[in-house]
């Protein structure tokens, strides 16, 4: 089983689509790992501000079908394709990390390039693998994440605090 993590953003009728993107994976994928949820604002383009977070996971599914299921989820919450690069999304879910794997090919890469280019993705990763290498070099995301703060290429985002169903 590889240790699966992915990316979850929203920032249209962001608290429903997050929580529906976070049942569907575990509905899925049994437990999942959730890092705190953080408000951002738009990259890219201007747009209303997104929830984003980490959720991590075990599957013995190939990246592939992974990528697959992560678009049919998107999709059945209203995700349009097609449009501009950066905009608006009811739910956006990408793979970031499987196992230890460094894999270019067949429409999947991992790590995702992302990781070193948004705090969006690094600060959530940090929180849930603060000790975890990055693969194929010696930072872990902890250190990429103090780095990239310290030297402001990334801005710590505020934590939402979501009231959990009863």
């Amino acid at each position: 089983m590889a240790a699966v993590y992915v990316s979850i953003g929203s920032n249209i009728e962001r608290i429903r689509h997050i929580g529906a993107g976070i049942a569907a994976l575990e509905q899925a994928f049994d437990e999942l790992r959730l890092s705190p949820i953080y408000e951002t604002p738009a990259e890219g383009f201007e747009g209303d501000a997104f929830y984003n977070l980490v959720a991590g996971f075990e599957s013995n599914e190939p990246p592939q079908r992974l990528n697959a299921l992560f678009k049919i989820i998107e999709d059945h919450f209203g995700r349009v394709r097609g449009g501009e690069k950066f905009s608006s999304r009811t739910l956006d879910i990408d793979l970031l990390l499987y196992g230890d794997e460094v894999i270019d090919s067949d429409g999947v890469q991992v790590p995702r390039n992302e990781i070193e280019r948004y705090s969006f993705v690094l600060q959530p990763l940090a929180d849930l693998l603060p000790d975890q290498t990055y693969p194929g070099r010696k930072a872990t995301f902890l250190e990429m994440w103090s780095k990239a703060v310290a030297e402001g290429e990334m801005k710590a985002a505020p934590v939402v605090e979501l009231a959990k169903p009863t």
